[in-house]
């Protein structure tokens, strides 16, 4: 029996006839023409052929423009047309297509035999919930903020003054690139010095993401060096890279420590509702299957937003345990599949008065990320991340923020500097 990836598409159009529209995707995208086959041939390319799964036309209502009318259109692809990798289903389920008028690609589902060649998240949430020993809470992240042009003292200084205000991870920005100032493996040296300090005072355990940048064909060479001077941890610009290139490395067993996905050039992509791939797609189920351990996207709260339903469908897509349901097609009664669950971290603009808003919509599995949220706290950047800490704490046990605040003066001031939502 023939193994199948879904494809689903939204596809606008004031006009079309999108039962006719979908016969000619799923043909033109498999065997490129069918009726004018020799019956022969026909029987010999038939394992080739997409298949319409289904059409659902969605007329506008009374007083909605017409160019409101749209469907969405399921296809199935053979995965006899394709390679084991997300570029080549990519390429085939939505290459020439993303460029045939208004149409979006909106969901994936994988065969079985697909899915068989990606192990996943090496380690997922919960293996990094255990590489820091904490179970029970979201995480707390903060960000270099800032690093071009700045020495590696003043690198520690700033490493140092996130670690002590309570954070459990710390990220490289994603625009520090190698160079002569803070080169890869002196920035891990000073950053784990100011780590190390910092847990003394603090008890925590913490993990660094060094940014993995440079050629393509060097970046395991760049992982593995950066391994070997102790980074615990990797930031990576996936979509600039390729999906592909983050299987490569999450797949590589010399690699033995968790990859944070960025989610730069995303707003290339997702935010259109009529062309581009939709941010669970993109953000959620490739970078789950490509083996990302920790997913930044941004955030429905803050200064870059994403609507909060598409903040869900992410959350979902990188936490669900259903892939029978979400990720697999036509799965056999008898396969069984496991992928770890990839922790999600809404980004972008997020301040303390924010944590109950994030903690509702995602319960403890989710890393609460801030840049100038800490280091932007008027009593300092300690100050900052006690005052986020304060505010998990006070979101966990029920209290509003603003009766916790009357015996926590860093998370006052920070309700005084930005505000809670109304």
């Amino acid at each position: 029996m023939n193994a199948y990836c879904l494809a689903t598409y939204r596809s606008f159009d004031e006009k079309a006839d999108f039962h006719k529209k979908a016969t000619s995707i799923a043909v033109g995208l498999t065997v490129g023409s069918w009726t004018e086959l020799p019956e022969a041939q026909k029987a010999q390319m038939e394992k080739h052929l997409g298949k319409v799964i289904s059409v659902e036309v969605h007329e506008p209502a009374q007083g909605e423009p017409i160019s409101n009318r749209y469907a969405d259109i399921t296809i199935a692809y053979p995965d006899v047309n394709f390679s084991q990798d997300i570029p080549a289903l990519l390429v085939t389920v939505f290459g020439k297509l993303s460029m045939d008028g208004k149409i979006k690609l909106i969901d994936l589902s994988f065969s079985s035999d697909f899915l068989s060649a990606f192990s996943g998240p090496k380690f997922g949430m919960q293996g990094v919930r255990e590489l820091l020993g904490v179970h029970d809470r979201p995480l707390l992240m903060s960000i270099f903020k800032s690093v071009v042009g700045y020495e590696l003292p003043a690198l520690h200084e700033q490493f140092y003054l996130q670690a002590a205000g309570g954070v459990d991870l710390i990220k490289d920005d994603e625009i520090l690139f190698e160079n002569p100032l803070t080169p890869l493996e002196k920035r891990i040296e000073i950053c784990l010095e100011a780590a190390a300090q910092a847990t003394k005072e603090t008890g925590q355990k913490l993990l660094y993401a060094v940014n993995l940048t440079g050629p393509t064909s060097k970046l395991a060479a760049q992982a593995k060096k950066a391994i070997g001077v102790g980074a615990n941890a990797l930031l990576f610009n996936v979509l600039a890279y390729g999906f592909d290139t983050l299987h490569e490395l999450s797949s590589d067993p010399e690699i033995t420590i968790p990859i944070m996905a960025h989610p730069a050039m995303a707003g290339a992509t997702y935010p259109s509702p009529h062309y581009g791939i939709s941010a669970s797609v993109l953000l959620g189920k490739l970078m789950r299957l490509a083996g990302a351990d920790l997913v930044l996207f941004p955030s429905p709260y803050g200064s870059v937003v994403m609507p909060r339903e598409e903040n869900m469908a992410i959350k979902h897509a990188l936490l669900t345990d259903d892939l029978r349901k979400d990720y697999i097609y036509n799965a056999p009664a008898d396969v069984q599949l496991e992928l770890a669950s990839s922790f999600p971290v809404p980004s972008a603009g997020i301040h303390p008065g924010l944590v109950p808003l994030i903690l509702r919509d995602f319960g403890k599995d989710v890393i609460v990320n801030a840049g100038g949220g800490i280091h932007g706290h008027p009593l300092g950047t300690i100050a900052g991340g006690q005052a986020f800490r304060q505010a998990i704490d006070a979101t966990i046990q029920g209290i509003t923020l603003q009766d916790y605040a009357r015996t926590h003066p860093e998370l006052q001031s920070a309700i005084d500097t930005w505000g809670t939502p109304e």
